[in-house]
Formats: structure tokens, sequence, C-alpha cells
């Protein structure tokens, strides 16, 4: 199986922050830095940890967003399906192909296609935080995701009392690849290098890159990449590494006080020009 997918990615996420994040605003000249409250640990069992050849990736899943995409992720990762796979398709200003057991974008795990998971229904207790409403939509971040969705206020006239939404493919946003059919993918994906929104409601958004994005754009480039050297090491759940050599991992609450003011300052800065892909979110590990 070849997936005849496209790809991409437009938000400098993966940003390491220290104590020097807290730097007063009167010392600086920016807003004071978030406090404890601000922040949030994510959930083990959502948060793959990717070593690769050129450094390594954290990457946090979204399973209210495609469960069944993320489960299989789980499951091939536990396996070890994803350990030594080869990075066999990169294209710059776009997208790391990678998850295939031949290595050449021909192959596929031993379990069955996946359901395509293009949008998700968003309830009232979804944790989304809105940044903006752009023609009678609303378009924000949902954990660590960038989301679009129809309008909050249509939840009063739909059956279920929820509206539809989607992942938006920002940089570091990773995806499922599949072929022509919408119900093709298994066990390849990519992950952003820039934007690319195009993609939205075509390939299913299953989570995101919260550090190590400089790493994916590191990765070597072709299509398909000459005798691809670079490639995922090993691929483990946060949960599953020893409480020993665990990394210690926390990122800002996009929910939080702090977010709101950065929200608020991103969009003054860009003005007409903002994008949820230009939202930063602060990532704390140790």
């Amino acid at each position: 199986m070849k997936p005849a997918f496209a790809v991409a990615l437009g938000l400098s996420l993966a940003i390491q922050a220290g104590p020097a994040l807290c730097a007063a605003k009167a010392k600086t000249g920016r807003a004071a830095g978030p406090t404890a409250a601000d922040w949030r640990v994510p959930d083990p069992d959502n948060v793959m940890v990717i070593d690769t050849n050129k450094g390594r990736l954290i990457v946090e899943l979204a399973p209210e967003v495609a469960p069944g995409h993320v489960a299989r992720l789980r499951d091939l990762t536990r396996a070890g399906v994803y350990d030594g796979r080869a990075f066999f398709r990169v294209i710059d200003r776009f997208m790391a192909q990678t998850g295939d057991p031949l290595d050449n974008g021909e192959g596929f795990s031993d379990k069955p296609n996946l359901k395509a998971e293009f949008t998700f229904r968003r309830g009232v207790d979804s944790a989304f935080t809105p940044a903006a409403a752009p023609a009678g939509l609303q378009v924000g971040l949902l954990g660590a995701l960038p989301v679009f969705s129809q309008h909050w206020s249509w939840h009063e006239v739909t059956a279920d009392g929820k509206v539809s939404a989607w992942g938006t493919y920002c940089p570091g946003v990773v995806g499922m690849a599949r072929d022509e059919d919408n119900n093709s993918a298994n066990s390849q994906f990519f992950l952003m290098r820039q934007p690319y929104p195009s993609l939205d409601k075509r390939y299913t958004a299953f989570g995101r890159v919260i550090s190590g994005l400089e790493v994916v754009r590191a990765i070597k480039t072709g299509e398909p990449v000459a005798a691809p050297q670079d490639r995922m090491e090993k691929v483990r759940l946060l949960s599953d590494i020893p409480a020993a050599e665990r990394p210690k991992i926390r990122i800002i609450n996009t929910q939080g006080a702090w977010f709101a003011g950065e929200i608020r300052r991103t969009r003054a800065a860009k003005g007409a020009d903002f994008s949820v892909c230009d939202l930063k979110i602060p990532v704390d590990i140790r």
C-alpha cells in the first residue's frame, strides 16, 4: 500500500521552557511568565517519546479527536512496530513520513485498516480554547492540537447538542497517511514541518509534536529519500518508560489565564494575519 497522501504544519510549538521563562515584565519588557497553576501534566498514556538518530521527539496524542487512530498508535508502539522505522518520504516545507514496516511506502501492519476520523463532535465538556472566530467558525486549541470548529452556537440546533470540529495542519501536527480510499490508514504517519491547511478534513490528525520540531525539520529530504538513514530508533509511550529514566513533562494549559493573555498578545501583534499556527505553547521537560 502506498499512501497517496498529502501532508503539513505552521505553529512554532516545541519550546523548552525553563526558569528563565518566568522573568518579570519589569526586567524584560514582556508579559510575566506563567505560574505553577498555568501548567498541566499530560496523561503519560497519551505521550509518545520518539528517539531518532537526529534527536528526541515528544508527541502528545489527542484521543478525543481520533480515538481509533490513537489506540492504533498505542498498540503498534507497544508491539515495537515503530522501532527502527525509516523516514522514507520527507518534503521540505511540508512533512516527514514514517511508520512503514517495509520503509518504502508500500507496507502496513498486520492490523486492519482504520476508519477515517477526519472530524469529531465537540461537546460542552471539550477542553477547547477558542482563539478567533473566522466566518462563523471558531479556531483554537484542544490541548496542544490546533482545531477548527463550527461555532458553538450551532449546538442548539444539532441532534446531539455538539458541533463538528477537526484538527488543522499546523507545524508539528501528526497525521495518518492513507491511499485513495479514505478508510485505508494503517500504520504510516507523518509529522508536519510547516503548515498545510489543505490537508484539513482529508487526513486524520491525531496529535502534535510538543518538543523536537527542529528534529523533524532536520531529517533528510527526498521523495522518496535516497537510501534513507534517518529513522525512529526507539518509540515508547511515556507511561511505559521506567520511572528512573522517564522525562518529567509539563505543558502550558491552553485553558489557563496565562495562555489567554498569550492569545491576546499574539493576536495584537499579528493583526489581520493572525493564525492559530502563530500560537506558541511552552513545554518544560526535565
